[in-house]
């Protein structure tokens, strides 16, 4: 399986706080890696390390074989990395078809200028992106609620506006960050559906999620954090067996042999 994103020793420390202490792993091209751990563990830090939003105090970050920690996060996008947030972040105001469609700028090629001036080159593209984004709607079963205003949305249903958004960026990696707190368990089931789809497209995820029943049923790969570690890593089967797995869940020091 080729390598898609490599985690090379990544270390963080805010102040004299160790956040991240020499984490390495890495997520392949076409799977669902999920990356679990206590509340506290480091995986936010980490996704926001990956992401361009802080700059690792040491390691590398490695996507396709090029080193991108130190890039700004609009550029990493570029590259082909895409995130969500633990806090679902929609511009309110618009629709949720408009939502979308601000994915897609990061690959459009009409500038500023011929979009204030409404040229034909800026008009062409604009309808070329509303079609893409009403596909993605339909993707995740919301083409019916295109011209809502997105804040009126039920929060599950924001959920699938932000992935969606996500997606328009035309992401190699997607990053969805606790995708499916505050669902209940219908809501989580048809969203491990959706997770396992945009993987059949082509796109692979890595998975932070407190729901184990999610990220067990539809990760490939699973990797454990603790205290700012990795601890663990195999299929979903060696995790749940894993002593030291069970004691960062539980509590108490791993079971001796």
């Amino acid at each position: 399986m080729e390598k898609l994103l490599e985690l090379s020793q990544i270390g963080k420390t805010f102040g004299g706080l160790t956040a991240l202490e020499n984490v390495s792993f890495c997520v392949d091209q076409g799977q669902i890696t999920a990356l679990i751990g206590p509340n506290g563990a480091g995986k936010t830090t980490l996704y926001n390390i990956v992401t361009g939003f802080h700059i690792p105090s040491r390691g590398e970050v490695i996507f396709r074989g090029e080193k991108i920690n130190g890039l700004k996060p609009h550029l990493i996008t570029k590259k082909g990395i895409a995130r969500t947030f633990q806090n679902v972040e929609l511009f309110t105001n618009m629709t949720v078809i408009e939502n979308v469609m601000m994915g897609y700028h990061v690959r459009t090629r009409a500038g500023l200028f011929s979009g204030a001036l409404k040229l034909p080159r800026a008009q062409r593209e604009r309808r070329r992106v509303a079609e893409k984004a009403m596909a993605l709607l339909d993707f995740v079963n919301l083409k019916n609620r295109a011209y809502e205003d997105s804040g009126n949305l039920p929060f599950g249903l924001q959920r699938y506006v932000e992935i969606a958004r996500a997606l328009a960026t035309e992401p190699q990696l997607l990053l969805l960050d606790e995708p499916a707190s505050g669902l209940d368990p219908t809501e989580s089931q048809a969203l491990a559906q959706l997770i396992s789809r945009i993987r059949e497209q082509g796109t692979a995820v890595l998975l932070v999620e407190h729901n184990m029943d999610v990220a067990m049923e539809i990760s490939d790969h699973i990797v454990v954090l603790n205290y700012g570690k990795n601890i663990a890593e195999g299929s979903p089967r060696q995790i749940q067996n894993n002593p030291e797995v069970i004691a960062a869940y539980l509590g108490g020091e791993p079971p001796h042999a």
